[in-house]
């Protein structure tokens, strides 16, 4: 990482765009695995082993710490009421600090329920994460979705 001096004069950190690229495969891996119920992969690929989970925003409650395994166990069960799922990732802003990233980006994710049902259920909105350079790469330690918008039935997801 260099530093460099911004328009106003501020010194500012450029990263790599070998850490860029990698943080935002990781956060891209997150929707696609899911949607593939790659389940073992989130584990292995994406998240720490400890991760603070925030979907306050859609659940109520407080954030919690959460084993990786026991968000994939939870993500499983949700996803199989569901024929299929997508959730698009994108306008990734991210900042690194040593060892240390903080990365957001805009999302819409789109759950379809089984035929011949096939109700739909989408939102939108903006996810926050924090990520931590390990010997495996940039792994997940926070998820913070914040829900802008909804449209469909709210209803598949009880």
């Amino acid at each position: 990482m260099t530093h460099t001096r911004g328009a106003a004069g501020r010194q500012t950190a450029r990263m790599s765009f070998d850490d860029r690229t990698a943080i935002v495969e990781t956060l891209t891996k997150q929707a696609v695995f899911a949607d593939r119920r790659e389940w073992d992969a989130l584990v292995e690929e994406v998240f720490a082993p400890k991760v603070t989970l925030d979907y306050t925003s859609l659940n109520g409650g407080e954030p919690a710490i959460v084993a990786a395994t026991d968000i994939v166990s939870g993500w499983s069960s949700f996803f199989e009421r569901f024929a299929v799922t997508q959730h698009l990732i994108t306008n990734h802003l991210v900042s690194i600090s040593g060892d240390e990233a903080m990365a957001t980006a805009d999302f819409q994710a789109t759950h379809v329920a089984a035929p011949p049902d096939e109700r739909r259920w989408v939102l939108g909105g903006d996810y926050r994460w924090t990520l931590e350079q390990t010997d495996a790469g940039w792994r997940v330690t926070a998820i913070t979705m914040t829900v802008r918008w909804e449209t469909g039935d709210r209803s598949l997801i009880h």
